[in-house]
């Protein structure tokens, strides 16, 4: 019987897995809706992963309006409550800047935006891709494949009301 180099085994192996490996990562940062638990009851929750490991979200829920969150994910560390940053948002040649706030209960960065005709909401319903980036904290990609439509399931919530009570 005849053996096969060990660099060989390597060179075919190490392609093939990774293959497999990368779209179940990128297949598992795709844009869903679906209801979420929040602490004031259920509210539908629009949401997507990013980032080199897949760990920075970005998050849209409706209250009385629209709500963006981002996550950092480890980049982010433990963070300090009440600081802002200034976030660009970019996607098909056109960019957004946003004051965001951390919202120390969750350790991210939130936005009120004003409305379903928000023009962050709009660069959030494009194609390929975003990026999100601040000075202090670099910039993360995120898929929009799907965004449109999750997007509009939650903002077809806002202003029903919910099982919230009110603050």
């Amino acid at each position: 019987m005849q053996r096969i180099p060990a660099g060989l085994v390597l060179a075919l192996f190490l392609p093939a897995a990774l293959l497999v490996a990368l779209p179940a990562h990128a297949a598992s940062c795709a844009w869903s809706a679906k209801m979420e638990e929040d602490e004031g009851g259920s509210v539908m929750m629009a949401s997507v992963c990013g980032g080199p490991k897949g760990d920075a979200n970005l998050m849209l829920a409706c209250f009385d309006r629209p709500v963006l969150s981002y996550d950092l994910g480890a980049a982010g560390g433990q963070l300090e409550p009440g600081i802002r940053g200034s976030f660009t948002f970019k996607a098909g040649g056109k960019s957004v800047t946003k004051k965001l706030v951390l919202e120390a209960m969750y350790n991210y960065f939130t936005t009120d935006l004003s409305g379903p005709a928000d023009p962050l909401l709009a660069l959030l319903r494009g194609k390929g891709e975003v990026r999100v980036s601040a000075d202090k904290y670099g910039e993360v990609s995120f898929p929009l494949a799907g965004s449109s439509a999750a997007i509009g399931t939650v903002l077809a919530e806002c202003g029903k009301g919910s099982d919230r009570e009110a603050d």
